[in-house]
């Protein structure tokens, strides 16, 4: 039977009222043609193949009725690797160096996006327009204007948008911000999240370096200034210079932020943000912090994020752990003592902290940790789940959340951007008397004093204070006619988000 014909059969067998079951939910006739993929193979396009591209191909590979179909890269030697890859198991796909002819194939349902960070946004608008579901890689956008814009297209054109935050399909954490929410903890007082993960040096070049001959550079830069290469590396590195990527806050930030937005019930973003550090260690071409302090308030609950590039002495390549005191003044210290990164938030509250998935007294004993359900799903097949029934509740974290918690890390770089070098007396004096923020920043210094970094004489870079409105997105007050400057980035005909998608 041919697929127009058995979708036919099925509708005719619906009109007499009972309708069919799928995953649960009776569709009636009605119901049946808009949801995608009912009776037919959900066909997956991914755009951008190095890194979490790969990722992609192996973990939609195995998904019952999802078949990969087309590969989009502006490097051509990732096209004919991953082709060659998919061959060996027995699937043949269509390859793309332009997303725009990729994006023209109608036998496309769905793309995702693991392209650098500056494509994330047109891409999404993009296939929002033609039609397409989306799933984009964190950070959704480049900008905070960026990230409502593929609001906007999703509702608008009625697509199924998911941002790729894993850590939304995590049952015990699930189980574990339901116990913080529900009050057993007492108030939340302050919460601290790391990224501490090692990056070495991007090196140093004094002129333009040459274009891979496999890479249509005019692709690869899209939206963006076409700038000379003025790096070692093409790919990867482009995460550490602010034209294309968005700091290591924007790289592993909106995972451990977008932790806790949810674990607060976060509907908003914070009131206020300030902002210090530095590239601390070595001279590169990087134009991003590798040591970075942010400070948010939000309803009153101060939010540190802190990211640190640098191992835990020159002696080690293992990272710190987290350190933080508890409501009581108790210092409280949770070690790693490995090389992989330190990826973690801390909830103090009065009666105890949540630390990941861990609950602590306010000595710093273990008393009780929520574990992962067996039979627990990935972000992937939530994603298709959300497909099939054309639910944005089956999805773990619809577009607009990813939003929110890009913008979050998009506030720190913001501040990051407009900073002067200060010294500690100033910064204390930002501070003020709040105990948490004033540990933190007592840890980042103690942190730097260990590879023999005194911040009294290389002065980090502190950020003005700057106050948010979440209803327009926008700032106000002090120095918010720069700080919305840095809300939009200029963009490169005819790679253009327009005003009105």
């Amino acid at each position: 039977m041919s697929t127009k014909d058995r979708r036919d059969f099925i509708k005719k067998t619906m009109v007499g009222g009972s309708g069919i079951m799928l995953g649960g939910s009776t569709l009636s006739a009605a119901s049946y043609s808009n949801v995608m993929g009912a009776n037919d193979t959900i066909r997956v396009g991914i755009i951008g193949l190095h890194g979490h591209g790969s990722n992609h191909i192996r973990n939609f590979l195995p998904i019952k009725g999802v078949r990969i179909a087309a590969l989009c890269d502006v490097d051509s030697s990732q096209i004919s690797r991953r082709k060659q890859e998919l061959s060996k198991a027995g699937v043949s796909v269509e390859g793309y160096s332009d997303m725009r002819r990729l994006l023209d194939n109608k036998d496309i349902d769905v793309i995702t996006i693991a392209t650098p960070n500056h494509w994330h946004a047109l891409a999404a608008v993009w296939g929002c327009q033609a039609g397409k579901d989306v799933m984009v890689e964190k950070p959704v956008s480049h900008s905070i204007w960026e990230g409502r814009k593929i609001v906007e297209a999703a509702r608008k054109y009625d697509r199924i948008v998911q941002a790729d935050l894993d850590r939304r399909s995590s049952t015990a954490r699930a189980k574990a911000y339901e116990y913080l929410q529900s009050g057993k903890l007492g108030k939340v007082l302050f919460v601290k999240s790391v990224n501490y993960k090692r990056r070495r040096s991007i090196g140093l070049v004094h002129v333009p370096q040459p274009i891979p001959s496999t890479v249509d550079y005019n692709l690869w830069c899209g939206p963006t200034r076409m700038k000379p290469l003025m790096r070692q590396r093409l790919h990867y590195d482009w995460h550490w210079q602010y034209n294309t990527g968005n700091a290591e806050i924007g790289n592993n930030g909106p995972h451990t932020l977008d932790c806790v937005r949810w674990g607060l019930g976060m509907k908003t973003l914070p009131a206020s943000v300030y902002s210090l550090g530095g590239r601390y260690g070595y001279i590169d071409n990087g134009d991003v912090p590798n040591t970075h302090l942010c400070v948010y308030d939000y309803q009153g609950i101060p939010i540190v994020y802190e990211s640190r590039g640098l191992p835990e002495n020159p002696n080690s390549d293992n990272m710190d752990g987290l350190s933080t005191i508890s409501s009581t003044g108790k210092k409280v210290f949770f070690p790693h003592n490995r090389k992989s990164p330190n990826n973690h938030e801390a909830f103090i509250c009065e009666n105890g902290i949540l630390h990941g998935t861990e609950i602590y007294d306010n000595a710093g004993n273990r008393i009780n940790t929520f574990e992962e359900d067996s039979d627990s799903q990935g972000p992937k097949e939530h994603f298709v789940n959300g497909l099939r029934s054309r639910r944005k509740s089956d999805l773990r974290i619809d577009i607009e959340e990813g939003h929110l918690s890009t913008a979050f890390c998009h506030l720190g770089n913001i501040s990051y951007k407009m900073g002067e070098p200060a010294k500690p007396a100033e910064i204390e004096e930002i501070i003020g008397g709040d105990k948490f923020v004033r540990d933190a920043f007592e840890g980042m210094k103690k942190h730097l004093q260990a590879h023999g970094i005194d911040v009294a004489e290389q002065l980090p870079a502190l950020g003005p204070k700057l106050h948010f409105d979440s209803k327009t997105e926008t700032f106000h007050g002090e120095k918010s006619e720069r700080a919305n400057l840095f809300l939009k980035d200029t963009y490169r005909e005819p790679f253009v988000i327009p005003d009105r998608v």
